[in-house]
């Protein structure tokens, strides 16, 4: 193999780069909004010029929970694609050129309306809460996009399927795959959601809306999309951190094997976010729970996986004990030092995640602070650092730049500031709610009882925490900056780990398409469809559009 750096094509780079630069625009005003939201919440500052909190509620979840994550993994999974299974044709750069312009359209239509306090529905945008019908036009178009974009993605894999019979397909490409089969599957439901339901009754051609039916279409949707940003976190994980630090992967079947499960698991599964909701028979959300539960078992598989390539590598670096290998690790590379953070935090977030699925602690914690908190674990500090750690070498491989020491040092502080803020807010919201502290809720004393006003001390440690946050997102920005246009010019690596050698063979029945999306069918319409049919027969009166702002 030659030492050249393998480079991603020119012309593949620009349309990554291109994704990726709006995923960091999202970044920048999103998390503006965050902040000013914890600074209301602490009750020391009051919006101005008629600015509605609930307002900047829906800007914050909206452009991080949908346009950051959607945007980096869609530039990330086209790079990574590029990179292992070969430049992509030109009709497939030209389909995600299409993909990548709708989702901008669909973007600025929702934004507009968000941020013109005429689509203030919160990230759920659930009914009855009515919207502009352009917020949800916008919503279309960026689905719709994002499945023509996925679809350059799986034509690619199929290509390099045909030109290479018998042979298992570059782990990078077929996680990207498996990630855009289940997005183009999960989104199907909030699809239906929009195109059936909401955007004829935000249009007025239909008076009212099944409220149960469309909150059920959304969690179909919204759990599958903490997976979808969770597996482009594992892609790096599981292929690119052994690179980083000289490891080799620990097993290709393994990692193959997390992705099919993760694809089977995390879809019928969304009735545990409606555990308290009436009108879903308990038998249903019992068997959605269990289904749940399934998904811990790809974690646990996957902590064991890093943990013992990181092993592995210290022990050849001639580690001694039970854990000196630690100290074998590259901790000064912000590329490693990073997304490292990012799977720690992971721990507390899983079993976290555990508590939200089990029907019997969920009735402690739903719909409190504790479940805002949770998400900022997995979302916003597993999730988010390991994109940052992808953006420390993607970025200047993609504008042929290189990544230098000054920034490693600074992209280190952005973590730790990043950490200390993140455990400030995150650990203030999970300890409110389990006072009892309610979530989507503005600055309120409830009258000045005595249990709200135990609350502030919290809501003001969430304010310092995201103002600490806030620098973490001032110092990223500086930094992406600074590698797509200022950094010196030369080349920065796109690494891709080896397979350590007595790795056991990949199977090629993990790349059976027809058996995986059979089960999957399958798992869909055992969760689903008497529940939903039961909804359909036996649905309450419907709901009138309502607007509080």
């Amino acid at each position: 193999m030659s030492t050249q750096i393998q480079k991603v094509d020119k012309r593949d780079a620009k349309l990554a780069m291109a994704y990726i630069a709006v995923a960091f625009v999202a970044l920048a005003i999103g998390g503006l909004m965050g902040l000013l939201q914890t600074l209301v919440r602490s009750g020391k500052m009051e919006l101005p010029g008629g600015i509605n909190y609930y307002e900047i509620l829906t800007a914050h979840g909206v452009l991080l929970g949908l346009g950051l994550t959607t945007y980096f993994i869609l530039g990330f999974q086209f790079a990574a694609i590029s990179r292992t299974a070969g430049t992509l044709s030109n009709k497939a750069r030209a389909t995600g050129w299409v993909g990548f312009i709708l989702m901008v359209i669909g973007t600025i239509m929702a934004t507009s309306m968000i941020l013109t306090n005429r689509a203030t529905v919160l990230y759920t945008f659930y009914a009855p809460l009515q919207a502009h019908f352009i917020f949800y036009l916008g919503l279309t178009l960026l689905i719709v996009g994002s499945w023509v974009a996925c679809g350059a993605m799986i034509a690619t894999y199929m290509k390099w399927r045909k030109q290479n019979p018998g042979k298992p397909s570059p782990l990078l490409t077929f996680m990207s795959v498996v990630n855009s089969v289940m997005w183009i599957v999960c989104t199907l439901g909030v699809a239906g959601e929009v195109l059936f339901q909401l955007l004829p009754w935000s249009l007025g051609w239909v008076d009212t809306v099944n409220v149960l039916v469309s909150r059920t279409l959304f969690w179909y949707f919204g759990h599958p999309l903490v997976y979808f940003w969770l597996l482009p976190a594992y892609m790096a994980w599981y292929v690119i951190i052994p690179k980083i630090i000289g490891g080799k992967i620990f097993s290709d079947a393994l990692a193959r094997l997390v992705f099919i499960l993760f694809l089977l698991f995390s879809l019928p599964v969304g009735f545990h976010h409606q555990l308290t909701e009436p009108g879903i028979d308990a038998n249903w959300k019992f068997v959605q729970v269990v289904l749940t539960f399934m998904v811990i078992i790809p974690s646990l598989m996957t902590v064991f996986s890093m943990f013992a390539t990181f092993e592995m590598y210290g022990r050849k670096q001639g580690a001694k004990g039970l854990f000196g290998w630690l100290k074998k690790l590259p901790w000064k590379d912000a590329r490693f030092v990073v997304p490292f953070i990012g799977m720690t935090a992971f721990v507390p977030a899983g079993a976290g995640g555990i508590i939200n699925a089990s029907n019997q602690m969920n009735q402690v914690v739903h719909n409190t602070m504790w479940v805002t908190g949770h998400f900022h674990l997995t979302l916003a500090t597993t999730v988010v650092l390991t994109f940052f750690g992808i953006s420390y070498w993607l970025i200047p491989h993609l504008t042929g730049r290189i990544f230098t020491k000054a920034m490693n040092r600074l992209a280190i502080f952005q973590a730790i500031a990043w950490t200390i803020g993140m455990t400030i807010m995150s650990g203030s919201m999970h300890l409110q709610g389990l006072l009892g502290g309610p979530r989507r809720t503005a600055y309120t004393t409830y009258g000045d009882a005595a249990q709200a006003l135990d609350w502030i001390p919290y809501q003001i440690a969430q304010a310092i925490g995201g103002s600490i946050l806030f620098l973490g997102i001032v110092l990223i920005i500086v930094i992406v900056i600074n590698l797509a246009f200022f950094a010196p010019k030369g080349e920065q690596e796109f690494p891709v780990g080896e397979v350590a050698e007595g790795a056991e063979k990949t199977p090629l029945v993990l790349e059976n398409w027809k058996i995986w999306l059979t089960i999957l069918a399958a798992l869909i319409l055992i969760a689903y469809t008497v529940p939903f049919a039961d909804m359909i027969q036996n649905a309450p009166p419907g709901s009138k559009g309502f607007k509080f702002w």
